[in-house]
């Protein structure tokens, strides 16, 4: 409202809500900003990945059969197209002939297909790096954990793999002009590892609210390799409303060690880890997150061992050395230093890097 349209005041009126309006606008200006800095996760344009499931609708799919796809924890068009027929066909509800009709329509409304070099190149230019807080560890890395891939960190306990997980968690809330993703975290414990107060001192270092960064972490505890996968099932739906730029699991193997016994079930708990590894290497590239897992070793009995230094190996196998993009290799070094060794990686070389555990997280080592 206008002083200019209140014709009926008096001048000493119409001075005293020029004064109680300005007023106003200082109080609102105060809120907006109050806001802004509470959430940490500033508002960036950045065209979305993927095509919202309800597009169906223009090809002529009914709204009852789209949210039974939902229901089976399909939210995108992309991943709808990258869900088997067999997986569609046990939504409940679904015959064979409406998901034919359901995936010739998804067909028409995705550009999935063959690419030249140049496209290639240049949807990598959408890759984000986000900082583990080590400069050393970032160059390593070419820049940080890297977005639209599976980063894997292995090797025995009190190597940092968890407490990199914690500075990763703040890390990727930063605004990309400090090396950060700016968006949310998903993290999935599944030995108990979590530990919300160790986020505190990480925020404060990095000079983000400590409460608003706890907001920004959604925190799931896994108690079977069933639930951990179900877990996972929900996060699509999730990555669809907001904005997330890093999903982390603590770790990736625990539970099916624990659930699979024996020479007898490995085959079964190989393909089952196969299919999760194959739902996280879909969701880093459907949403544009970085994907980080831990994963455990186990001492190598065979007779390389008696030739090498360490004969550790990671859990898992073959299965999860083909998904995980960049497998790094933590060991211990001197006090608190610890040494991370890129172990596999598409585009990195065979290096090594020194970094230190502080109540701040992964620091710079100290000499």
């Amino acid at each position: 409202l206008h002083v200019s349209r209140l014709p009926l005041l008096t001048n000493d009126s119409k001075a005293t809500v020029s004064v109680l309006y300005c007023f106003f606008s200082i109080h609102m200006a105060q809120q907006v900003g109050e806001k802004r800095k509470t959430t940490n996760v500033e508002e960036e344009d950045e065209a979305e990945q993927w095509t919202d499931i309800e597009r169906l609708t223009e090809m002529g799919i009914g709204s009852a059969d789209i949210a039974k796809l939902k229901s089976g924890g399909v939210n995108t068009v992309g991943g709808l197209i990258m869900q088997v027929k067999k997986s569609l066909l046990a939504i409940k509800g679904l015959s064979e002939a409406k998901v034919d009709k359901i995936l010739e329509a998804s067909k028409k409304l995705s550009t999935c297909g063959f690419q030249s070099g140049v496209e290639a190149l240049e949807k990598r230019k959408d890759v984000v790096k986000i900082t583990t807080g080590c400069k050393a560890f970032d160059d390593l890395l070419g820049g940080g954990i890297e977005t639209m891939s599976i980063t894997e960190a292995f090797g025995e306990f009190r190597t940092g793999k968890t407490q990199l997980a914690h500075t990763l968690c703040v890390t990727s809330q930063l605004p990309r002009s400090m090396g950060g993703g700016n968006g949310k975290v998903a993290f999935v414990d599944t030995e108990g590892t979590f530990r919300p107060e160790r986020i505190r001192p990480i925020a404060e270092r990095f000079g983000l609210e400590a409460e608003a960064a706890l907001e920004n972490i959604i925190v799931a505890r896994a108690y079977t390799h069933e639930h951990q996968a179900s877990l996972l099932g929900l996060l699509g739906a999730k990555m669809v409303d907001d904005q997330f730029k890093l999903l982390i699991i603590d770790s990736i193997t625990a539970l099916f060690r624990v659930d699979f016994s024996g020479r007898g079930e490995l085959a079964e708990r190989q393909q089952k880890l196969g299919k999760m590894l194959s739902h996280l290497v879909k969701l880093a590239e459907e949403f544009n997150v970085a994907v980080y897992v831990t994963n455990q070793v186990i001492a190598d009995p065979g007779g390389a061992s008696m030739f090498t230094a360490d004969p550790k190996k990671p859990v898992g196998g073959h299965v999860m050395a083909h998904a995980s993009t960049t497998r790094l290799f933590f060991r211990k070094g001197r006090g608190e230093q610890r040494i991370a060794k890129i172990h596999d990686s598409p585009c990195l070389p065979e290096a090594e890097a020194v970094y230190q555990i502080s109540a701040e997280g992964i620091t710079d080592a100290k000499d």
